[in-house]
């Protein structure tokens, strides 16, 4: 595998320490990732997402998400007392637990989760502010934009 030397990026460069960052976390993460639990992640609209997992044997008191560090993680643990009291002759679903980390760009936030027929939904949304967003600039007819900046500049002067 190549290592890449990103220390140029941060020496000539403001305010892009954070995709030097994922860049960084990618190319050093580990080549097998857990596939437990299997999940999706589903386009619904421009600035609408929805990370649904597979969480058979699980129930709502036994899944956790939350977001913290703009990272959203999902994490489940089965109370130990269910398992002991069960005698299983096969048991199939794996009820192990886990924890999922998914990075959030800026501006995507969780809006809402829900658990129905064994698969856990998390709705996310990406909320760019109005000042970020492109706007329309007026252009002024005939130069006045241009003759109140001179008359402003004679009368200081």
């Amino acid at each position: 595998m190549r290592n890449f030397d990103f220390a140029p990026l941060y020496r000539t460069t403001v305010g892009f320490d954070q995709i030097a960052n994922l860049m960084d976390r990618v190319l050093t993460a580990e080549t097998n990732q857990p596939s437990y639990p299997p999940y999706n992640i589903e386009k619904l609209e421009d600035d609408a997402y929805r990370i649904s997992i597979a969480v058979a044997g699980f129930s709502e008191a036994d899944l956790s998400v939350e977001v913290r560090d703009r990272a959203l993680i999902v994490s489940a643990r089965k109370s130990e007392e269910d398992s002991k009291s069960k005698s299983y002759l096969h048991r199939g679903i794996a009820t192990r637990a886990f924890e999922r980390r998914f990075a959030l760009a800026d501006h995507v936030v969780v809006t809402g989760a829900s658990h129905a027929d064994g698969m856990l939904h998390i709705e996310l949304e990406r909320q760019v502010p109005d000042a970020l967003k492109p706007r329309q600039i007026e252009i002024a007819k005939g130069g006045r934009a241009i003759e109140k900046d001179v008359v402003d500049a004679k009368a200081v002067n």
